[in-house]
């Protein structure tokens, strides 16, 4: 049992699935930090301009107020603190954009590396055979076509 557990394992490792899933996070860990400095730095000091300032954090619903006797609590107050919910889902959307915007700018590059025909960005090897055999494979349907 264990000597079939370590040859998977080992399986695994070989054939490099762990080494993209480090190589995965490892960029994931740095992209994160792109889009955390993209939003906190760039993002949101317009949008906090844009609403004067205001601070949703502290924002929350009393439903019973803190009983008091010589500055010790008896009661602590009851309330639905629904300000940080606010401020996470403002976050949340600004973060979703971004990671949108990056997401759809990559795609944009990657479309343009992969497209053959397009001389102004290299297209990789790989890419570039298989046109060659879309192209092959055209062509000979085309001269089997002319021959019925």
């Amino acid at each position: 049992m264990t000597k079939g557990i370590l040859k998977e394992f080992k399986e695994f490792a070989i054939k490099g699935n762990m080494m993209d899933i480090a190589v995965g996070v490892i960029i994931g860990a740095a992209f994160n930090n792109v889009i955390d400095v993209l939003v906190k730095k760039v993002m949101l000091p317009p949008l906090s301009l844009l609403t004067n300032g205001i601070n949703f954090q502290n924002k929350k619903i009393v439903l019973r107020d803190a009983i008091l006797e010589a500055d010790k609590i008896i009661k602590p107050e009851v309330a639905i603190e629904y300000g940080e919910l606010i401020t996470v889902l403002i976050n949340f959307l600004i973060m979703a954009w971004v990671v949108f915007l990056v997401v759809k700018l990559a795609n944009k590059l990657r479309n343009n590396s992969q497209d053959p025909k397009n001389k102004k960005v290299s297209t990789p090897k790989d890419i570039e055979l298989l046109n060659d055999l879309k192209e092959i494979m055209r062509e000979q349907n085309e001269l089997l076509r002319e021959k019925k």
